[in-house]
């Protein structure tokens, strides 16, 4: 059963890698990560903080011509429903659902491209966005914010007026999804469904919090990674960065936690 405020809710995050030995040398050198095998065979392995899992991490062959990316997963009572749900409003379903140890997944993308998937199942603690903050939120650039919102409403069941579901709100021209009481996601307007450039079409992206943003920007330049920008004055810091097989994503300093609300 998931946990209060859980259904709908980011509840993993996980990076397709072209080789998970430079991935592993990358991401524990920018985020000081550990990482021990994955039951899914030798090419995965979960990525932990700490001890406590975060991520994971899976090479595809390289013949596959599949693009380096991490994807988000959000939390559902029913996978096969939710796929169907995503069929019905014009998004597409990718893979699954398909069995795992312990749950189902699906990957899935929505009706203007952007890659997500769905997990049934337990949530792992680290996620359990109701006790505390997440290790990574979410946003989501999309050609409309508002519409996006609505089809992501319907699929997982978001402002669906039951205790265990997430609330949506509509702030600065932006929809932001709360998960327990914290923002666990923001849906931006803009992005171009066309454009050449993958990180102007519309994706999902993903922020994780780390202690020190100015190290992480080190670390990635040092370890064949790619400084796309960074704002290391502001408040919070931030910085958005590439790994060696061409996947972005975000730091943002961990005092600061989830996007404001």
């Amino acid at each position: 059963m998931l946990s209060e405020s859980a259904v709908g809710a980011p509840c993993w995050v996980s990076l397709t890698a072209r080789d998970l030995t430079t991935a592993q040398r990358f991401y524990g050198a920018v985020m000081d990560w550990r990482f021990r095998p994955a039951k899914l065979g030798e090419q995965f392995s979960v990525a932990t903080a700490e001890g406590d899992p975060v991520a994971g991490v899976g090479a595809v062959a390289t013949s596959l011509q599949i693009a380096a990316a991490w994807t988000p997963y959000f939390a559902v009572l029913s996978a096969d429903e939710t796929a169907g749900r995503v069929r019905e409003r014009g998004g597409t379903v990718a893979v699954g659902p398909i069995p795992f140890p312990n749950g189902r997944a699906a990957l899935l993308s929505d009706r203007d491209g952007a890659v997500f998937g769905v997990w049934e199942g337990e949530i792992l603690t680290s996620w359990r966005s109701a006790s505390h903050a997440a290790p990574a939120w979410l946003r989501l650039r999309t050609r409309d914010a508002f519409d996006a919102a609505i089809f992501y409403g319907e699929v997982l069941d978001w402002a669906c007026g039951r205790p265990e579901c997430c609330e949506v709100r509509y702030q600065e021209e932006e929809v932001v999804l709360f998960s327990g009481g914290r923002p666990a996601a923001r849906l931006s307007s803009g992005a171009v469904e066309a454009s050449p450039d993958p990180a102007v079409r519309p994706h999902w992206q993903v922020h994780f919090t780390v202690k020190d943003v100015e190290a992480c920007v080190r670390a990635a330049a040092e370890n064949g990674g790619h400084v796309i920008e960074q704002d290391l004055s502001g408040r919070p810091p931030t910085a958005t960065l590439r790994d060696p097989d061409g996947a972005q994503f975000r730091v943002i300093a961990r005092e600061a936690g989830p996007p404001p609300a």
